[in-house]
């Protein structure tokens, strides 16, 4: 990986409110891959579409270059979703079995970002943050055209509505993707809705900033304290040489 090397960290919490947990999340900084899934359908379909992914994505075999895990990440997620599909219509015409995906793919001194939902992935970098991936829902699509302002997009009576994920209805599933150098001190964040929907992106730098603790668990109890409604989870990245 061209002389850098990656810590990570994970934590998953039903958060404040709900009794069970539907995300799921892949920690593997010996592949260089690394995902979280939030799960949606409710009568554990969710848990069942997450852990799905996790499953897949955390069997992948090492060894491979970095162009080969990339089409391995791609071909799995597809031939999960197809399975969910199939098993949704056999559970019945109003069934849904689906969940976002963000996976963090690090190798040659590169990384790329691929996902379906808003599950999102942030870049700590030099102190500033940035959300590398663009959520997929309905409230994003608002605000693309104008409807309504980004400030009202969290409190937007839809905002939980998402227009892409594993196993929802559409077919093929694509996955949007970016890439870009890694550098030395990057510290990634990859998260469900449950974390970016309670924490401020400036709570988010700083707790992602900290260099005591665990990341990932200072995160969650941070959204815990706040009263998250949601499940939460976070898994954390550290590049360093």
């Amino acid at each position: 990986m061209s002389g850098i090397r990656f810590q990570s960290w994970a934590a998953t919490h039903p958060g404040a409110v709900r009794t069970h947990n539907e995300d799921s999340f892949v920690n593997r900084p010996d592949l260089g891959i690394w995902a979280v899934a939030d799960g949606a359908g409710g009568h554990e379909a969710g848990e069942l579409a997450s852990g799905m992914i996790a499953e897949t994505l955390s069997s992948i075999p090492p060894g491979l270059s970095a162009s080969e895990l990339l089409a391995q990440v791609r071909l799995r997620i597809a031939a999960t979703h197809q399975a969910l599909r199939e098993e949704a219509a056999r559970r019945g015409p109003r069934a849904m079995i689906a969940s976002t995906v963000v996976v963090l793919l690090a190798r040659d001194g590169h990384f790329a970002c691929l996902w379906a939902g808003d599950s999102r992935i942030y870049l700590l970098r030099n102190g500033q943050l940035m959300q590398i991936t663009r959520d997929h829902s309905l409230v994003q699509e608002l605000v693309d055209a104008g409807a309504i302002a980004p400030e009202d997009a969290e409190g937007h009576p839809r905002a939980n509505v998402i227009t892409r994920a594993v196993g929802a209805d559409c077919d093929p599933l694509e996955l949007d993707k970016v890439s870009n150098k890694v550098m030395a001190g990057d510290r990634f964040l990859l998260c469900s809705d449950g974390l970016s929907k309670t924490l401020a992106d400036a709570d988010l730098a700083a707790l992602l900033a900290d260099g005591e603790g665990v990341p990932s668990d200072q995160l969650l109890s941070a959204a815990l304290a706040r009263h998250a409604s949601d499940n939460v989870t976070a898994v954390t990245v550290q590049a360093g040489l």
